[in-house]
């Protein structure tokens, strides 16, 4: 059951909360064009969501916990602890998805960048001759 397993919360409600940001951030980011809207987005999602492997010692002596953790998190952890060992890797791993979230988010502003620069003008136009009505004639937006 996920509620007895206390790594699996910890999961879901880093997941839960990590949506609800890029939502946020997405949405608040409604000023700047789709084209720098959606790397944006998506470069922050790549930073919060790759997973790295992390190590950390127990309070007894030569026992280790070993388990999953985002790898932005570990990387500071090992800014904090000034160990390099843990930093390096869990930085490289942020700084991959993070090229690989801009390069997903200009994948997608690409792929839908014909939908904003036209519109339907036959989408309520009820009232026109029989032979204008469900044309599907796309005109560029004027202004």
């Amino acid at each position: 059951m996920p509620i007895t397993d206390s790594m699996t919360l910890l999961w879901l409600v880093y997941v839960v909360l990590s949506l609800v940001v890029l939502l946020t951030g997405y949405l608040g980011l409604a000023f700047l064009p789709r084209l720098l809207r959606l790397p944006i987005t998506w470069l922050v999602a790549g930073v919060m969501w790759v997973p790295t492997r992390f190590r950390m010692p127990l309070l007894e002596e030569g026992e280790f916990y070993t388990g999953l953790a985002p790898a932005v998190v570990v990387a500071l952890v090992g800014v904090l602890e000034g160990d390099n060992g843990l930093m390096l890797p869990a930085m490289m791993l942020t700084a991959a998805g993070a090229a690989g979230g801009v390069a997903f988010g200009l994948l997608l502003a690409w792929r839908g960048r014909g939908r904003d620069d036209y519109v339907d003008m036959d989408d309520n136009e009820d009232d026109a001759p029989p032979a204008r009505r469900g044309g599907g004639r796309r005109e560029p937006i004027i202004g």
